[in-house]
């Protein structure tokens, strides 16, 4: 898959979407996209793309394709880039029904937690991916 998806969102047809950029050799981080993908109506349209994709390259020179490939990277409409888990909160306010969970990430703690939890996953995300139940469909 090494092509540019969008959600269309609640947000006006001109406004432009927060982006994605995903490993998508990875089982697991393909699965994960599409599936944000389908969900992600709140707050606005959420585009996905491939880290590989010459689009991601072009558009987004400020996150390179070692960045990518170590942690998912969500460019926000006003240029900021988040990673891994520090994506999860915004990503989570973009998913409709799972805006609350953002919360989570606000108290004491959460976000070091996340960190760990989320850099342990990406560690390990091709062994995961390709274990049978990462290969389970």
């Amino acid at each position: 898959m090494n092509e540019v998806v969008r959600a269309a969102g609640r947000r006006g047809a001109g406004a432009p979407p927060a982006v994605l950029i995903y490993d998508d050799e990875c089982a697991m981080c393909r699965a994960s996209a599409l599936w944000l993908m389908r969900l992600a109506l709140t707050g606005g349209a959420l585009e996905i793309l491939p880290c590989r994709a010459e689009a991601r390259a072009t558009r987004f020179p400020q996150v390179p394709e070692a960045a990518c490939l170590v942690a998912m990277q969500l460019v926000l409409p006003d240029g900021r880039v988040l990673a891994g888990a520090d994506a999860v909160p915004e990503l989570l306010r973009r998913v409709r029904g799972l805006g609350w969970v953002a919360a989570v990430f606000a108290l004491p703690g959460m976000r070091p937690l996340a960190r760990r939890v989320y850099g342990g996953i990406a560690r390990n995300r091709m062994r995961i991916s390709c274990s049978p139940a990462g290969r389970a469909r």
